[in-house]
């Protein structure tokens, strides 16, 4: 199931050709370039850097970037449970990345015409970030240190501030940290055991902070589920103990599970959502471009379901870009980009356009995981609005 997440973080390379990665304002060296071949990345004399920085100055994401720079760090031997750093402590604030008592990147907002109204809304959001965890030279851990102040303030500026934003307007966030798996379970041919041992570990650490939630905070309020890449494998997880069938299924407005493909017979009695007010079910996509289907984790007619944001349905017809009600990009206080992008299912993947960015010539991309969820920022903001209406109309 790990297979899948082969191209998962690098969003500016595809299967076959290196590019060129300007990651200045990630290592705060200026027109810093580098080599960038699958999960290799080296940095290059000054001579050949001298390329079109505006191919690369507003180039689709973030989250993606910042971890690029530390793709050549993986972790040294084998996983030993004597070097897996402590258990969170979800008592404490810290172990957290947003909570809504106080003031966090889950606070942001992209536009002046959004609202966040965490403080007051009828309905959680629980938020499962994705891997943000590359360690350093010589590292030997698989998984990710909770108090690494490094680490955390890389997750906030990246998923918690593009990610977990989307959802302020609609329910209070409550995103917990985990001892994240290393970027390398997903990616690893030889220590597939070690990887699996690493996700073990998040996953327990994803299972406790609900639990924490639930007899903390939630106070029977119900319950969004929203994640991206790592964040839903484990989240998938945790609907499949908690909400599948349990006791929990009627709190569920929603689950948004993004970045990871989900089979239509993963969950026994939670459905995918067919249309955009449907509630106690789940929502999932995973972003290429149009007529690319990716070597490393592409299987055809495997039952994978496949959301379109742009209409929220399942069905393969094509959505035009006049659909999209907003793309959040780099430039995150400049506010959402209107019509941005169209879409189309497409057996198991969530078929795009080239995305046309100013400044932006050519995209050498044809893998957009890393923006699965900011291609559709405001479209997403929207019909979790829309599903939190209808679940509580629905109850009347």
């Amino acid at each position: 199931m790990t297979r899948i997440f082969t191209n998962t973080i690098i969003a500016l390379t595809d299967d076959a050709m290196p590019r060129l990665v300007k990651i200045s304002e990630i290592s705060g060296k200026k027109d810093t370039f580098y080599k960038l071949d699958k999960t290799r990345m080296t940095r290059l004399p000054v001579r050949n850097r001298q390329m079109k920085a505006g191919v690369f100055t507003n180039s689709i994401m973030i989250i993606g970037m910042a971890i690029l720079i530390g793709c050549t760090t993986n972790p040294k031997g084998n996983f030993v449970p004597d070097a897996v750093p402590p258990t969170p402590d979800y008592s404490d604030e810290s172990s957290w990345a947003a909570l809504p008592g106080r003031l966090d990147s889950a606070d942001l907002l992209p536009s002046g015409d959004m609202v966040d109204r965490q403080m007051t809304a009828d309905v959680d959001v629980f938020f499962l970030h994705p891997t943000t965890y590359i360690g350093k030279k010589g590292d030997k851990m698989w998984n990710a240190d909770v108090d690494n102040e490094k680490l955390n303030v890389r997750t906030d500026k990246s998923s918690i501030k593009y990610q977990a934003t989307i959802f302020n307007g609609v329910g209070r966030v409550y995103a917990p940290r985990y001892r994240q798996a290393h970027l390398e379970a997903f990616y690893t041919k030889k220590k597939k055991a070690d990887a699996a041992k690493a996700l073990a570990v998040a996953y327990e650490d994803v299972k406790a902070a609900f639990e924490y939630y639930m007899d903390h905070y939630n106070e029977g309020r119900p319950i969004v589920i929203a994640c991206h890449s790592q964040g839903t494998l484990h989240a998938a997880k945790l609907m499949k103990e908690y909400f599948d069938g349990g006791e929990l299924k009627d709190k569920l407005v929603a689950a948004y599970l993004i970045g990871m493909p989900v089979k239509g017979d993963f969950f026994t009695e939670i459905p995918a959502c067919e249309t955009p007010e449907q509630t106690g079910c789940y929502c999932t996509w995973r972003t290429v471009k149009d007529g690319y289907y990716p070597k490393k984790f592409y299987v055809p007619n495997a039952n994978i379901i496949v959301t379109n944001p742009l209409t929220w349905t399942l069905d393969k017809g094509y959505a035009p870009a006049e659909l999209n009600s907003g793309a959040v990009l780099k430039k995150f206080h400049k506010g959402p980009i209107d019509h941005f992008i169209d879409a189309r299912a497409d057996d198991g993947l969530l078929m795009v356009s080239r995305p046309k960015i100013p400044g932006v010539p050519v995209l050498p991309s044809r893998n957009y995981h890393v923006a699965d969820m900011n291609f559709f920022y405001v479209n997403i903001r929207e019909n979790a609005q829309l599903r939190v209406e209808s679940y509580f109309r629905d109850r009347k």
